[in-house]
Formats: C-alpha cells, structure tokens, sequence
C-alpha cells in the first residue's frame, strides 16, 4: 500500500527537484524577490522559498500577497521600516549575557519600527496581517527606557541614571581640575626649555605633560611614556598625582555604574526574548508578502484562479527577460482537447523560451508569488513539476548529452501521474533520429496515458505528424520572420512550425546548387509528410482568420446594438426626468391655486357673515374650483395618455393663432413658456425650448404669447445663486492619496456633481502612484461617467501620473 505524505512533509519535499528549479531559473526569481526585503531575516526567508504541492498551501500563499498589494494599495509607504536583525543579541541577552550600547540602539530601532508598522496595521480587517499584527510586540516601556539610556551612536546618556549623572558631573570637575594644574605647569616661566610640545594629554589613564629627556631630573614626577624616537618623555608631575587618583577613582565608578545600567537593560531585554523573537518573525512574514506583493506589481502580475483540467496563461511574460518579453499565450488541459503540446520552429526561435516561460509560471505561483499574465489567467496546482531543458553532458559519469537527458526522462515516466507537469526540450534528440523521434513519440505516449500533462520541443518531422494524428496532443509553432532571419518570438497553438534551415541558408548566402542537391536528398516520404503538415497549417490558419473575422464583425455589430441600446435608454431617462419635472411643477401651481381658492372661499363666507345674507353662487363657483383643481391633481399624477395616431394640426389658441415654430408657446396646464421648436403632426406633440432644456407637450395644450422681454424669472435667480455658492466652496481638484478605492470612488462621484454644479470646466484628481490601483479605478470610473467627456493623465506641473484631469 502506498504511504502517503503528510501535507506538512510535502511542502518540504517541495513541488520540483533541486535540477528542475536550477533548469527553469527559479533561484533567479528568488534572487529578485529577497531583492524587495528590508532586512536580513526576511531576506533569508525569501531565500528559503520553494514552489508548495499542496493546494490549501498554495491558496493561503497567495491569500498572504493579495493582503500584502491591498496594504500596499491603501498604505503606499507601508513598510516594516528600520527595523534590524536582532537574532544575536536576543539570543546573547537569553544566555544572560550583556549586551552592548549598540545592540541596545539596533532592538530600539527595531522596537521603533514594529510601533509604527502595527500603527499601520490597527484597523485592518484582513485576517493574514491581522495573525502578524497579534504576534508583533514594540516593547514600549523598553523602547522608551533604552532611548533614554542609549543614544544613536552608541554613547550611555547621563539620563541613563541619577547615580551616573552625579558621577560624571563629578568626573568633568575632577578632570578640569587636573587639567588646569598642568596647563598653569606649561604657562609658569620655570618650565620654559623644558617643555617638548605645550599640551595637556594623557597616558596610562593618567594626565601627563611633554618634557625634553634631558630635562628630566628637573621635573619631578612618574614617567608614564616616551616618543618613538625617545627624545620627549610623558610625565605626572608629583603636584598632580592626588587629583589624577581623584580622575581615575571617578573614571572607574562611572565605568561601573554604565557596566550596571547595560546589564540591567540586558535583563530587560532577556526578560522579554521569547515575545520580541516572535515578534522579528513576524515582522519578517509580512515582510516577505509585501515584497512578493512588489515583485508581482513591478510585472504587472495577476493572481490566477486554480484549474484542476488547465493551463490558460493569455499574454504570459518570462519575467526574466523584462521590457524585452515577448508575450506568448499558454493553453493546455483537457478543457483544450488536449493534454499535451508539441512546439516546433527553427532554433533561436523561443521554443526553449515558451517551455521555460510555462514552468517557471507555475512555480512562481506555488510560491504564492504573482504571474506575470494577463488577467483570466488559470493554472492548477501540480504535486510536481519536471523539467529536463539544456545540456548536462557529465564526462565525470561518462554520460552523453544523450544518455544525461534519459536518464531524466526514466525518472520522470516513473514519477508521471495526475497532476504532474513534464517538460522535455528536444525530446529524443542526441540519438539518431530515426530512433530517436519514435523513442520521442513512444516517451510522449506513456507519459500522456499516466496522466501527465505535457509539452516538449522537437525538429522531427515524426513527432509533429504524431501531434497531429494524436486526439490528445496539438501542435504549437514558433514563428520566424525568412526576410530578416530573425525570429517573432510569438507561438502559435495548433500549427506545426518549420525548422527553416533552407530558408535560413538561403539568406545567409549559401549556393543555390547545394540547396538544391539537399532538397533533392529528402526522402519522397519526408517531403510529403512536410507538405501534408504544411497544408494542414494553411487551413488552420485561414479557418483562425476566418473565426477571427467573424468574431470581429460580431463583437462591432454587438457594439452598435450596445450604443444604439444606450442611446434608447438615455433618451427614455431624459423624457421621464423631464415628464417627472412638468408634474412637480403642475403639482406645486395646484397646490398654490387650491391655497388661493381657499382663502378666497374663506374671504366669502366672511362677508356673507358680516352682511347675514347667503352668497351660494359664490360659495358654489369656489366649491367647483376646488373640485377642478382636484381633478387637475389627479390627472397630473396619472400615467401619460397614449399618443394620437395621425397627422392632425395643432388646434388654435384663443387668440386665433396657430402654434408655428419660432414664435412663443406657453403651457396651459404648467404655465411654463418658451420658444416653439418642433411642432409633430403625427404625434400631435409641440416641443418648446426654455432655460436650456426642452419640454414636449400636447399641441392642443399650448397657447402663442408675446416673447418675454423682462429679465430672469425666480427660478433662474434660484439656480444661478445655487451656481454661484458651488463655484465658491467647490476646489478645482480633489485629493485623493492614501484611500481605499471604495472610498475614494464615492468621494469622487459626490465631487464630481458639486463640480458640474459650480460649472466647472476641468477637474484635476489627485490619487497619487501606489502600486496603481488607485489611479486605474479613478480612470475607468472617469471614463464611464456621462458627464465626463475627456479623461488624460496629469502634466509634470499638475502631478504627472499620480494625477488625472478629467474634462467635464
């Protein structure tokens, strides 16, 4: 029975051989994500990364990054810091021993910056940095009592303890003491010629003066030193030694007192190892997400979905190769038809390239690092991935390019299964290629039927022919360009490639008789098999461009019906909003005339009182009135009537005067006016034009008036002083930096009304670069906005790319 690995052995394990991570350049990528670290322990982490088998392993890996880009995307300057590699001294301080003035700067630098990254991290909902932010302890008692005791460049402060701040006041006296003795020595005229230098040093620990050997018996003292060449000696004279015992006894009690505060921070430190260890492994964690999180960003990178049937990377970059990748799609999986693919194409041409780009992919993402892909990328999570790409000919073993690539190839069939990735470049080569190419379709063959998934590199003419007959494997081509012998570097699935060496040939000169005493040594059978293959790729390649074509004419024709469909629902929008106006405002007219018919009403039945006689047409012409106005309400509130079929003119007003466009129409029902514009005869609908918008009403409800000569109405007064507030309160940029993208898209729609209010022509919205998350959801919501008609990043004066000006 097969005995299966614990998940925890298995991420040990690894998901490739130490072979098949050097073949595919994976230590590189890991050179460039330690790269990224701020310090050495997350770099050793870094250095320490292997592609995970495990699946539950790999999604809480790229749950890690994707927490790691949302802190960087909110928090742009999110780091851990100063923070330093304190491994030693906490180790040193848990053996109880004493640390020095500049271990204890490093832990309170390293104190300072766990503070300010959990500051960062004190609202954070996510549950990856929320598990670091448990973990993290910034020490603030030690951290405020180191800094009182140490300062930056390693020197005990007085403030460290009253004791050492007496003892030093009293050193600084003793020691100006002292000097003042001997230097009033120097200045006395019994010492003129004695002296070599006049200055004040010291030796031994002891205060001492230059004197001449050969004045020597006139001074008396203790001779501490000499010069090198022997000619001035350094002596204590007898007058100074008290005070110099004075000096030594200071020096030594504040050499004590600071050998007591260090140990007492020692134990400070010790006494706190076990959280502040934890703590630094915490920091290195998040440490290392955030610059898995920057690797990912400076590619460009996505996360993938997991696939278990399929490799779909659209736009794939080697992320080696930089701005110089060229991107490649990668489809293979039994979604595809297909479990395996066979690239041909001439040498040089990025056949090595695509396998490499293909396994280096998957690897990076089960190291929870991002892929450098377009988005929509899927990709399963393989128990193993195995690549044998390059020569390792071993004259050590006595092996052969031949036999080094075999026997990488038996352990693979012996490994293949479900879920294994094998890769192969130029499977069966070395060998004579009659055997080598069914030895290559033979290999193919049982790795396919274990269940492996499958790409490999070739020039056989066999193998292409076996990748088209085989329902379970497809052909892919690399390109290459005859006219510059250069090759595109582009891959194209489901068409075998050429070798092109006479192409190739051709161009670089070689003699046509050669070239054609080779073609004429080609096999009938190998010729044909060349054109049959050939052939197929034609169609193939007329069949893509005729999908192509179609999918292009659809994806136009779905676009026009998109706009058209837009352009229907905005002017539905429009005509409601205006029908939804003309009732609000008939309404509020009602509301007046039924409040006048009132008072009115109220006024009569007054007089009537006062004068004792009954007024009942009165009363009864303000009753109906009422009832009218009801009415008028009811109606106003009721859905639209039908439109009129036929093409019947609009009725004339009282004065006898037709409708006619250009002159002034007034609503009877609203009482708005303006001027006539279009006039429909087969709707029976009169469209008048006022204040800048237009409003569409029944023909038989408007009336020709004068054209108004007078000034604004109270509406336009009201609107304009509404514009006039806005302009004043409302600032022609809006700064954004440092919000969540949620957040900052509402603050963005609020601004943007109050801009078109205050009438603003450009608006300039400050997001910041970031990682640029930010920027591409404040231009994509720009973009989609209706009142936005242009949208442009900024100029060097107005932020550059950290900025967009939108036009309104």
């Amino acid at each position: 029975m097969a005995i299966r690995m614990s998940p925890a052995a298995e991420r040990a394990a690894g998901a490739a051989s130490e072979g098949t991570l050097r073949a595919l350049e994976f230590p590189a990528v890991v050179e460039m994500l330690a790269a990224l670290t701020s310090f050495a322990p997350s770099r050793e982490l870094a250095k320490a990364v292997v592609p995970s088998p495990d699946a539950a392993h790999v999604a809480l890996l790229q749950d890690q990054t994707d927490e790691a880009a949302q802190l960087l995307d909110d928090q742009a300057q999110a780091t851990i810091g100063g923070a330093r590699d304190i491994r030693n001294a906490l180790d040193r301080a848990r053996r109880g021993g004493r640390l020095s003035p500049a271990d204890l700067v490093e832990i309170g630098v390293t104190l300072d910056a766990t503070g300010r990254f959990a500051a960062r991290l004190a609202s954070w909902r996510g549950p990856q940095l929320i598990g670091v932010r448990d973990e993290l302890d910034s020490a603030p008692d030690l951290a405020e009592r180191i800094a009182r005791s140490v300062d930056e460049g390693g020197e005990i402060l007085d403030t460290a303890s009253t004791e050492l701040a007496a003892l030093r006041k009293r050193l600084r006296t003793t020691q100006d003491r002292v000097r003042e003795r001997l230097n009033a020595m120097l200045r006395s005229s019994q010492m003129a010629g004695l002296i070599g230098e006049p200055i004040v040093t010291v030796r031994s620990g002891r205060y001492v003066i230059p004197i001449r050997a050969e004045a020597k018996s006139r001074v008396k003292g203790i001779v501490h030193d000499q010069s090198a060449s022997g000619a001035t000696l350094f002596i204590e004279p007898l007058t100074v030694v008290e005070l110099n015992n004075a000096w030594t006894e200071a020096s030594l009690a504040a050499d004590r007192e600071e050998e007591r505060i260090l140990d007492e921070l020692s134990a400070a430190v010790e006494s706190r190892s076990e959280s502040l260890t934890a703590s630094l492994a915490a920091l290195a964690r998040a440490d290392l997400w955030m610059s898995r999180a920057r690797l990912g960003s400076s590619m460009d990178g996505v996360r993938p979905a997991v696939a278990d049937d399929a490799v779909e990377l659209l736009s794939a970059r080697h992320p080696l190769l930089g701005e110089a990748a060229v991107p490649i799609d990668l489809r293979i999986g039994e979604r595809f038809g297909y479990r395996a693919l066979v690239v041909t194409g001439p040498n040089t041409g990025g056949k090595t390239v695509s396998l490499k780009t293909l396994g280096l992919l998957a690897l990076m993402h089960q190291a929870g690092m991002r892929l450098p892909a377009a988005g929509g990328a899927r990709i399963p999570v393989f128990a193993q991935v195995m690549a044998d790409i390059g020569d390792e000919q071993s004259i050590a073993q006595s092996l052969s390019t031949f036999s080094s690539h075999l026997r990488n190839v038996v352990r693979f069939v012996a490994a293949a299964g479900p879920g294994t990735l094998i890769l192969l470049d130029e499977v069966g080569a070395g060998t004579d290629p009659t055997e080598g190419s069914a030895l290559a379709m033979a290999i193919v063959e049982r790795l396919l039927a274990a269940g492996a998934m499958v790409a490999a590199t070739t020039h056989y003419a066999e193998l292409k022919s076996f990748a088209t007959e085989h329902p379970a494997v497809s052909n892919a081509a690399v390109e290459f360009d005859v006219a510059t012998l250069r090759p595109t570097y582009r891959l194209t699935i489901g068409l075998p490639g050429k070798s092109q060496a006479f192409a190739i040939a051709e161009r670089l000169g070689l003699s046509r008789d050669i070239l054609d005493d080779a073609r004429g040594r080609i096999s009938a059978e190998h010729a044909s098999m060349e054109e049959t293959l050939a052939a197929i790729a034609r169609a193939e390649e007329a069949q893509r461009q005729a999908l192509d074509a179609a999918e292009a004419e659809r994806a136009a024709a779905a676009d026009e019906r998109s706009r058209a469909r837009g352009g229907v629902d905005r002017a539905r929008r429009e005509a409601g909003q205006l029908l939804s106006d003309a009732r609000r405002a008939a309404d509020e007219m009602l509301a007046r005339a039924e409040r006048e018919v009132a008072d009115l009403r109220r006024e009569v039945l007054r007089q009537r009182n006062l004068r004792g006689g009954p007024a009942p047409r009165a009363a009864d012409a303000f009753d109906d009135l009422a009832k009218r106005a009801k009415r008028a309400r009811t109606e106003s509130a009721a859905p639209p009537p039908p439109q009129r079929e036929g093409g019947d003119e609009s009725e004339a007003d009282d004065d006898g005067l037709q409708p006619r466009v250009g002159l002034w129409g007034r609503s009877r029902t609203l009482g708005t006016a303006g001027r006539i514009v279009e006039i429909s005869g087969r709707t029976g609908r009169v469209t008048l034009e006022t204040d800048g918008a237009r409003l569409v009403v029944p023909a038989d409800d408007v009336e020709v008036v004068p054209e108004p000569v007078s000034g604004p109405t109270p509406r336009d007064l009201a609107a304009e002083e509404m514009r006039r507030r806005a302009a004043a309160r409302v600032s022609p940029s809006l700064d954004l930096h440092g919000e969540r993208v949620e957040a900052a898209l509402e603050r963005l729609t609020a601004y943007l009304d109050d801009a078109l209010l205050a009438g603003l022509d450009s608006v300039v919205i400050i997001h910041g670069i970031g990682t640029g998350a930010l920027r591409r959801a404040v231009r994509e919501a720009l973009a989609e906005h209706p009142r936005v008609r242009a949208v442009r990043g900024g100029r060097r004066d107005e932020g550059g790319e950290g900025a967009t000006v939108a036009e309104l």
